[in-house]
């Protein structure tokens, strides 16, 4: 299983408005997936992604790993002490799970499965 740090999901309050800032502070492309989710996607480096969803976002930001195995890396994250907070769940480009690491961190995992 490989696994790195690839993906930043910032909870924001107005997703456009966010959006229009990263485009014009740094210069990105942020693709809208809906009105309540924007991306950049195939930056060098990592990409990041604003979640507007109230109901769906993380309290704080929420650092996402890119796994090959989402289901090794998931029985990893549990034998390893690991409290999953949301269970694997598909999304537009793949699936991915939720947990907490011991000092309460939420993270989350996913693999990339193009529709």
């Amino acid at each position: 299983m490989t696994a790195r740090l690839n993906y930043v999901e910032l909870p924001v309050g107005d997703t456009a408005a966010s959006k229009a800032f990263f485009e014009k502070a740094f210069g990105w492309s942020l693709t809208a997936f809906g009105p309540d989710y924007a991306a950049t996607t195939g930056q060098a480096g990592s990409d990041i992604g604003l979640n507007g969803d109230a109901g769906d976002a993380t309290a704080a930001p929420l650092a996402v790993i890119e796994t090959d195995d989402l289901e090794a890396a998931l029985a990893s994250v549990e034998a390893a002490g690991g409290v999953v907070s949301r269970p694997i769940f598909a999304f537009p480009g793949g699936r991915r799970f939720h947990f907490r690491e011991p000092s309460g961190n939420e993270l989350a995992v996913y693999v990339n499965e193009p529709g």
